[in-house]
């Protein structure tokens, strides 16, 4: 048995055990590929007078120097020592920088950001420029209360879900999935157990990961979110699609919840010409934070016949299912497997009303 696959089989055990109070069917499994798979990476800037290179925080608590990172993504690791040189060979790139981040697509459209210690001068974006236009990257210097942006401040990666290509913008320093195999995997699950052709409800939407393509099994969606950073993308992502029958709403969970109930009017709704009245809701799906679901939120989604929940963390989703199963059962579950060789696990559910 490789190493992989072992670890993924620990991870099944325990999702499993999470799970079977609720009498869950067996969950499809959806594995990563053990190297390659991370879109997304992070590393402190070590330096050593005119020197630096790449590190992260070891499990001693000492930098660890990293010049390969075999679990990101190819384009990743093929710039990574072009990077190195390039601030050796330029001392106002170098000049006290003290993190830098990397971001991909499948299709290595790639952007690099450069966090400093210091404000960013002429020297900085003449070489900044340089850097860019030779690696053909997008390149953005932050301090702090400064923000420059060479190319552009976000890349776009493409899946294709029920036979059609869909675009998302991911912007820099915003939430993306990081594993673009097993994201790919999710929104394929997710799809497939779409329900009737009513509307859609969706709370903690973000840019859009899961509703773009979601939108094509139902007659409508509201997409909720309180972020602005998250809202802004998914903006952008249904403008770039095309995508019409999605209304877009900033509201928290609990805002939604009043708004439903009819405790308050929101001004944000009338603006953006939201009827609550006009939507019949099938469906609500949700992805929360870690923290999971809270009580006023969950007695909300418990109301309609089905929930699609994608979770980030199973013990707190074991711990709304305590509450959902009062109300609903379990028909379908799944384990994706964003984070190799860690003991994060991403899983979704399928529940309906008893």
């Amino acid at each position: 048995m490789t190493a992989y696959q072992s670890q993924l089989d620990d991870k099944t055990r325990r999702l499993r055990a999470l799970l079977a109070p609720f009498a869950a069917p067996e969950a499809e499994i959806f594995p990563s590929p053990p190297e390659g798979y991370r879109m997304r990476a992070e590393f402190r800037v070590w330096h050593d007078g005119d020197n630096c290179h790449f590190a992260m925080t070891g499990a001693d608590g000492k930098p660890l120097r990293i010049d390969t990172f075999p679990p990101a993504h190819a384009a990743i690791n093929r710039l990574m020592p072009r990077v190195i040189t390039a601030l050796h060979d330029r001392p106002a790139l170098r000049h006290r920088l003290f993190q830098a981040e990397f971001q991909t697509t499948q299709a290595g459209e790639t952007m690099l950001s450069l966090i400093y210690h210091r404000p960013l001068d002429d020297a900085w974006q003449e070489a900044a420029e340089a850097l860019a236009a030779e690696r053909g990257v997008h390149l953005i210097g932050r301090a702090r209360r400064e923000k420059r942006i060479i190319g552009q401040d976000h890349i776009t990666e493409t899946f294709c879900v029920g036979g059609r290509d869909y675009h998302y913008r991911q912007y820099e320093n915003s939430f993306s999935q990081p594993n673009a195999t097993v994201c790919q995997h999710m929104l394929d699950w997710a799809t497939a157990q779409a329900g009737s052709r009513a509307d859609l409800l969706e709370l903690y939407c973000g840019n859009g990961n899961f509703t773009l393509p979601l939108a094509a099994r139902y007659r409508r969606v509201l997409a909720t979110e309180v972020s602005k950073n998250g809202i802004r993308a998914l903006r952008a992502n249904l403008a770039e699609n095309g995508i019409e029958n999605i209304a877009v709403a900033r509201l928290s969970a609990e805002e939604l919840g009043e708004a439903l109930r009819g405790v308050r009017p929101f001004r944000r709704l009338q603006q953006d010409g939201i009827d609550l009245a006009t939507y019949d809701f099938d469906t609500v799906f949700v992805d929360p934070p870690r923290a999971g679901i809270d009580a006023a939120t969950l007695a909300l989604i418990a109301r309609y016949p089905r929930i699609l929940y994608i979770s980030c963390n199973p013990e707190t989703l074991a711990d709304n299912l305590h509450t959902l199963s009062q109300t609903h059962r379990i028909r379908a579950c799944a384990l994706f497997d964003q984070f190799p060789f860690t003991p994060h696990i991403e899983s979704g559910v399928v529940l309906v009303r008893k």
